[in-house]
């Protein structure tokens, strides 16, 4: 088994949804190659809050660390919006407890069996039995990355 750091959730934050921050919102669609100046027309403004949160209550930023979920597109360091109201069903990226702590997975259902799997190969699925402490915490709905 390979001993690179598992991916765990570094840190925690609530959103700020007090105050409206509408960007501009492009009508055209975004080109890899030369823009046009007939592109330059602003069809609405968006408020990135509105967009992606949407129950305010229960979603939360959690800064992650680690490279078990590189193939599920979450890297170490980015920002994951997780909405603690929504089901943790099967197949869904989750945040997890497992044994007193953070872990980002996506948790399957294989008879009356339940598994957290990364999306790495180099990292083994780990089964949820009786003896294990866990709690799904929350469900991730988007991930915000830097390039």
């Amino acid at each position: 088994m390979n001993k690179k750091p598992d991916m765990m959730v570094t840190d925690i934050y609530n959103p700020d949804i007090t105050q409206a921050r509408a960007l501009p919102l492009y009508l055209s669609k975004v080109r890899a190659g030369f823009p046009s100046p007939a592109d330059d027309y602003i069809d609405q403004k968006l408020d990135l809050n509105d967009f992606l949160i949407k129950r305010p209550a229960s979603t939360f930023f959690v800064k992650v660390k680690g490279d078990s979920m590189i193939n599920a597109g979450i890297a170490s360091g980015d920002i994951l919006i997780v909405d603690r109201s929504r089901d943790p069903g099967n197949n869904k990226i989750i945040v997890a407890i497992l044994d007193g702590e953070f872990t980002v997975k996506r948790v399957r259902k294989v008879r009356d069996r339940l598994y957290l799997l990364a999306e790495n190969p180099d990292y083994e699925p780990i089964e949820i039995t009786e003896d294990r402490d866990f709690e799904a915490w929350g469900v991730v709905l988007h991930v915000i990355h830097s390039v």
